[in-house]
């Protein structure tokens, strides 16, 4: 009866430890790895999330730009309102209520996480009031979109600034 006990097979402590010593040095290699795809992913996110604004933006911008009076001077700046403001223009001033680019655009936008909208006003410099800039703002990161000299768009992510 002991002789059955003795024959019986199985692992040693020695050689679990070893194993699991092979697995954690495996997860330690790994997570850095792994965390650097869920950065790119995130960015990629935000990202595909500004290109929404920004095309939802210019929309309403064209929407009221056929509107404007020939004679009117547009102002670089757009104003995007709150949750009361209503989407128009006044004195060349575009307004976007923020409601309206969050209907189009399907992203949770507010007066204070998409800034810095502002539109081309020089004929000589291509479309009149198309985005020239905008800045959007989620879990502390700032996607920029911007359009340089020769019509060329970039998208740059970075940390907010307070």
């Amino acid at each position: 009866m002991f002789k059955k006990l003795k024959d019986k097979k199985g692992f040693t402590l020695v050689e679990l430890i070893v194993v699991l010593v092979i697995l954690a040095i495996l997860a330690a290699l790994l997570i850095p790895a792994l965390t650097g795809y869920i950065d790119k992913a995130k960015e990629k996110s935000l990202e595909a999330k500004t290109r929404n604004i920004v095309m939802a933006t210019q929309t309403l911008i064209d929407e009221k730009y056929g509107t404007v009076k020939l004679d009117t001077t547009l102002v670089a700046n757009v104003t995007i309102g709150g949750a009361d403001a209503t989407t128009g223009v006044t004195g060349g001033t575009f307004t976007i209520a923020a409601a309206d680019i969050k209907n189009l655009a399907e992203v949770d936008v507010s007066a204070d996480n998409v800034k810095d909208v502002t539109i081309n006003i020089d004929p000589k410099a291509g479309a009149l009031a198309k985005i020239m800039k905008l800045s959007y703002t989620e879990n502390s990161k700032t996607c920029t979109y911007a359009v340089d000299g020769s019509g060329n768009t970039t998208f740059t992510t970075a940390a907010a600034t307070k």
